[in-house]
């Protein structure tokens, strides 16, 4: 067992056999929807708490642009065929110093929903960042010992 908390900087993102270097993953959550109810001839004059459905936040990749590299629009484009976007699993994997995982998110059934071309600065010397916003069905967060 390790002594320290883990580092967030190092990570890989795969789908479709493919790994891909991003410079940053956000929106890893998963919420239990609350449902309160009070029967009517309840003793009590507070409601019951129970658990409802799950909820996912989407989740946002950045990374740099690259010249001739327009998966990110490709992808996106298939969400213009009304019900059949194409869907992929991912795996985001955080890695430790000998680039292995110790931790796993797997994402289930994503599908782009926005795609942001960087931003352009004439008196810049940044980086050019390409975002992707993808919705999901799932994520389940797996602790490799």
């Amino acid at each position: 067992m390790t002594e320290y908390p883990l580092t967030k900087f190092h990570f890989v993102v795969a789908w479709g056999g493919s790994r891909i270097g991003f410079t940053e993953v956000s929106g890893l959550e998963a919420e239990t929807e609350l449902i309160e109810y009070r029967e009517g001839s309840s003793a009590e004059y507070s409601k019951i708490k129970m658990p409802g459905m799950q909820k996912y936040a989407n989740i946002t990749l950045k990374r740099g642009t690259f010249l001739g590299d327009n998966d990110f629009f490709e992808w996106w484009k298939t969400t213009r065929i009304l019900g059949k976007p194409e869907r992929r699993d991912l795996i985001i994997s955080l890695l430790n110093e000998e680039h292995a995982p110790v931790m796993n998110w797997k994402v289930k059934n994503a599908f782009p929903t926005k795609v942001q071309a960087t931003d352009l600065k004439a008196d810049g010397s940044e980086v050019a960042i390409e975002t992707l916003e993808l919705a999901h069905e799932g994520i389940e967060m797996e602790a490799i010992a």
